[in-house]
């Protein structure tokens, strides 16, 4: 199953998110490294503070949304003519 990825809230990277139970639009982040993080001094990985945080999912074909601009409204008669008879 291939999993949506949402950007983490602390280091803005694209990671996968994966489904919480009983909540269809909700998702938990995996855990992943920190940017630039290395192991503790006794040797623990360290995870980023934004893994498994719960976050809003998006929809399966789910399109972007963008700002359009305003059209004026345009008359009948300045509509251009396909077909002349």
């Amino acid at each position: 199953m291939k999993l949506p990825r949402v950007n983490c809230a602390v280091c803005h990277r694209a990671i996968a998110a994966g489904p919480v139970a009983g909540q269809m639009r909700r998702g938990r982040v995996w855990r992943h490294d920190a940017p630039g993080a290395r192991r503790d001094p006794d040797g623990s990985l360290v995870s980023c503070p934004g893994s498994l945080a719960v976050v809003d999912l998006p929809l399966p074909g789910e399109q972007p949304l963008f700002d359009l601009p305003e059209t004026e409204t345009e008359s009948a008669e300045a509509d251009p003519v396909l077909f002349a008879i």
